[in-house]
C-alpha cells in the first residue's frame, strides 16, 4: 500500500515505470511508438563491398536486351546491372552455391539474374513476378552476403536484416529457406508471428540474431515492450507488399520503418502493382531500380488451366462433390478449396469427410498446431484435400498441388490471381476450377481481361454475365414475370384502372345518379365538399364527339354515352357466387332485377340464410374442439400431479429425484 492508500500498480508496462511511452498492437488497435530522432543519434556506418561480376566475358547491350525480351523483363531506372546467366557469375561463396545445387535448381531464374545484381549493388529495388518464381531466393541470399559484410552484433543489438510478411504462414516458410541457407554461413535467425509461443521469440532477440523475419503485429509488440530495436537494422525487405497493404497493415509498415535507420536498402516484392504500393514506394524508397517479369497488367501463370463455371450459389456443393470423384480418380490429386469465410471452411470440411475424402481445414480460428499440424499433413501427401481461407492464398510453397478450386470467387481479382498460384509453381503445370455465380457478375470483367491475357478459353456464360446491366431499383417493373403494359386487365377505352366495364343503364334518374359510387381508381382531379360528402369534379368540356380524359367512369356532360352499372347493395357481408349456367338470364321489370323469371332479392335472402347457418355450424364445432382440449390439459395436469404424489411419497423426503423429473 502507498501513503496514501491507494494500492500500487504490479504493471510491469514501461508507462506505468514512467519510462519510455510504448504501445501495444492488439486486433487492429495501434498506438503509435515515438519517432526516433536519427539526426541525435550516432549510428556506425554501413559497410557496402562494390559489385562486381564474375563473368567471363561482356556481353553486348543487343545479346542482353535479346534476353530480356526472351524473358518479359521490363526494368526501370538508370544504371541497371547486366543479368548473370550462372550461379558462379554472381561471386556468391562456395558454400552458397553448394547449396543452391543441394537444393535443385540449376540456373538462376528471370527474377533472380536480374535482381541478385541490383540487390548486391547496394541499391534500394522494386521486384514484381508471379507466385513461384523464385522471389524469397532473390533477397535472401544478398542479405547473407550484406550481413557478411558488417561487423559482428554484439549484446543488445537488434538484427541487421529485417524481413516483413503478411502471414503467420509465409512467415514460416521463409524461416525454413533461411534456415537452409544460413547454416552454410552461420547465421541466425528468429521468426515473430502471432499464436507461436512468445517466450521462446523473446529469447532469441536477447541471444541475438542477425534476421528477424515477422508479421506486423509480432514485431511492433516487441517494439513497444522494449525487448528489441532496429538500430542495426541496414536491410528491410517488405515480401507480398499488395497483400499486406490490402490486409489494412499500411500504418503499422509506416511505424516499422520510422523505427529503422535512414540510410538502409530497402527492397519491396510483389506479385501485382496496385496504386497503394506505388505510393508507398514513393514515399520509402530513394534512386529505386524496378524490374517487372511479365505485364503490369493483371496477369495469371501461363502453365495454369483456367476452368469458369458459371452456376447457382445452391448447386455449388453437388458440383464440388462431382469435382472431387474425379480429381482423386488421378494419380496425382493434391487439392486446395478456397472458400471465403470460417464458418462455411467448417462446414465444407464436414460434408467432404462424409463424402469418403481426406481432408484438413485452416482458417485464422485454428490454433497454431493445429494449422502447422495441418500443414504438415498437406505436404506430405497424407491428407490429398486442404480446405483453407484466404490465408492459404499467399506464400504457400507447396511445389506439388495440382489442382485449385475456387469454391467462392475473391473479392479482387488479384486474390484471384494469387489463389490459382499454388498450383504450377516452378514450371510445373496445375488446373484451377472456378465456380462464379451471379452475385460476382460484377467482377466478370476483369476476369475476363485475365482469361485473355492467360489465351484461356471463355466461358460464354460468363460473358453474359458482364454484358448484363445493373438493375437499379428504378427500374423494378423490369424484374416482374409480366411487362407493365400487361399489368392492366381493362379493355375499356377509358383510362380508368377498374375491371369492370362501366356503363351506366338509361333512364337512370339524376338523383340516384349522383348517389352511386364508383370503385374505380380513378385519378381524375376529385375533391369533396366539406358540406354533405358531396364531390365536386371538375371536368374539361365535353363534347359529343370528343372522349373525357379523367379517369372515372362517370361523365360530366350529358351527351356522353356512357353509362354506369346500377348500385349494389353493400348491406350483405358476402355476395352470391355468379352463375355459370349458360341459360341463366338476368333481366329488369317493374323496376326489380330478375333471373329466370325469380326474383333476385329472394334469392339473395336465402343465400343470406345458408351462409349464416354454416358460420353458426363453424362455430358449434369449434367450440367442441376448445372444449375436448380443455378436457385433455385437465387429464394431463391431474396425471402429473399423481406422478410427483408417488415421488414424494417413493423418496419420503418431499422432494422428487433427479431422474423422476428428467
Amino acid at each position: 500500500m502507498s501513503r496514501n492508500g491507494r494500492r500500487r500498480s504490479r504493471s510491469r508496462s514501461p508507462r506505468g515505470r514512467g519510462g519510455l511511452a510504448g504501445s501495444r498492437y492488439e486486433i487492429g488497435k495501434l498506438q503509435t511508438l515515438r519517432p526516433v530522432q536519427w539526426s541525435q543519434v550516432k549510428l556506425d556506418p554501413i559497410v557496402r563491398e562494390p559489385y562486381r561480376s564474375k563473368a567471363s566475358y561482356r556481353r553486348s547491350e543487343r545479346e542482353i536486351s535479346e534476353w530480356r525480351r526472351s524473358k518479359e523483363i521490363t526494368t526501370k531506372g538508370h544504371d541497371i546491372p547486366d543479368p548473370i546467366f550462372t550461379f558462379e557469375e554472381s561471386g556468391f561463396p562456395a558454400e552458397i552455391i553448394d547449396e543452391l545445387r543441394y537444393a535443385g535448381f540449376t540456373t538462376p531464374t528471370p527474377i533472380q539474374a536480374q535482381g541478385w545484381p541490383i540487390a548486391l549493388s547496394g541499391r534500394d529495388m522494386v521486384g514484381i513476378a508471379k507466385t513461384g518464381s523464385g522471389k524469397t531466393l532473390s533477397y535472401l541470399i544478398p542479405a547473407l552476403i550484406h550481413i557478411d559484410q558488417q561487423p559482428r552484433l554484439r549484446r543488445g543489438d537488434g538484427p541487421i536484416a529485417l524481413i516483413l510478411a503478411p502471414t503467420r504462414e509465409l512467415a514460416q516458410q521463409i524461416k525454413q529457406v533461411a534456415d537452409d541457407f544460413g547454416r552454410a554461413l552461420k547465421y541466425k535467425n528468429t521468426c515473430l508471428f502471432g499464436g507461436g509461443k512468445k517466450r521462446k521469440q523473446q529469447d532469441d532477440l536477447e541471444y541475438g540474431v542477425e534476421i528477424v523475419i515477422a508479421t506486423p503485429g509480432r514485431l511492433i509488440d516487441f517494439l513497444s515492450s522494449n525487448q528489441t530495436n532496429l538500430r542495426r537494422c541496414s536491410y528491410l525487405v517488405l515480401d507480398e507488399a499488395d497483400r499486406m497493404l490490402d490486409m489494412g497493415f499500411e500504418p503499422q509498415i509506416r511505424t516499422i520503418i520510422e523505427q529503422i535507420r535512414p540510410d538502409r536498402q530497402t527492397l519491396m516484392w510483389s506479385a501485382t502493382w496496385p496504386d497503394i504500393v506505388a505510393r508507398l514506394v514513393k514515399d520509402y524508397l530513394k534512386d529505386y531500380a524496378q524490374i517487372n517479369v511479365g505485364s503490369l497488367k493483371l496477369a495469371a501463370n501461363h502453365n495454369i488451366l483456367q476452368i469458369i463455371d458459371v452456376c447457382q450459389e445452391y448447386e455449388k456443393e453437388s458440383k464440388l462433390s462431382i469435382l472431387l470423384r474425379e480429381i482423386m480418380a488421378e494419380k496425382e490429386c493434391k487439392t486446395i478449396i478456397f472458400i471465403e469465410t470460417k464458418k462455411r471452411v467448417d462446414d465444407i470440411t464436414r460434408k467432404v469427410k462424409r463424402d469418403g475424402w481426406p481432408a484438413r481445414c485452416i482458417h485464422g480460428d485454428k490454433s497454431q498446431n493445429e494449422r502447422d499440424a495441418t500443414l504438415n499433413s498437406f505436404r506430405s501427401g497424407r491428407t490429398p484435400i486442404l480446405i483453407a481461407t484466404d490465408v492459404a492464398a499467399r506464400g504457400l510453397d507447396v511445389d506439388d498441388v495440382k489442382f485449385v478450386i475456387n469454391f467462392d470467387f475473391p473479392t479482387t481479382s488479384e486474390d484471384y490471381i494469387h489463389r490459382i498460384g499454388r498450383t504450377g509453381r516452378c514450371n510445373n503445370t496445375g488446373t484451377a476450377y472456378t465456380f462464379f455465380t451471379p452475385n460476382n457478375a460484377s467482377k466478370a470483367r476483369d476476369l475476363i481481361d485475365v482469361l485473355k491475357e492467360a489465351k484461356q478459353v471463355i466461358n460464354p456464360k460468363l460473358v453474359e454475365l458482364a454484358s448484363m446491366k445493373v438493375k437499379g431499383r428504378g427500374n423494378r417493373h423490369m424484374t416482374t414475370r409480366y411487362p407493365r403494359e400487361r399489368r392492366s386487365r381493362s379493355r375499356s377505352k377509358s383510362k380508368s384502372r377498374s375491371p369492370v366495364r362501366s356503363r351506366r343503364p338509361a333512364g337512370l334518374s339524376d338523383r340516384r345518379r349522383s348517389h352511386s359510387r364508383s370503385r374505380s381508381r380513378s385519378r381524375s382531379p376529385v375533391r369533396r365538399s366539406p358540406v354533405g360528402g358531396r364531390r365536386d369534379v371538375r371536368t374539361r368540356g365535353s363534347s359529343p364527339g370528343r372522349r373525357s380524359i379523367s379517369r372515372s367512369p362517370r361523365r360530366s356532360g350529358s351527351g356522353s354515352r356512357r353509362r354506369l352499372l346500377p348500385p349494389v347493395a353493400r348491406k350483405a357481408s358476402h355476395s352470391p357466387p355468379p352463375s355459370r349456367s349458360p341459360v341463366a338470364s338476368s333481366r329488369r321489370v317493374n323496376g326489380r332485377e330478375q333471373k329466370n323469371g325469380r326474383s333476385l332479392s329472394r334469392e339473395r335472402e336465402r343465400d343470406r340464410d345458408r351462409e349464416r347457418e354454416r358460420d353458426r355450424d363453424r362455430g358449434d364445432r369449434d367450440r367442441d374442439r376448445g372444449r375436448e382440449s380443455n378436457r385433455d390439459r385437465d387429464r394431463r395436469r391431474r396425471s402429473r400431479s399423481r406422478s410427483r404424489s408417488r415421488s414424494r411419497s417413493r423418496n419420503g423426503n418431499g422432494r422428487a429425484s433427479s431422474y423422476d423429473r428428467y
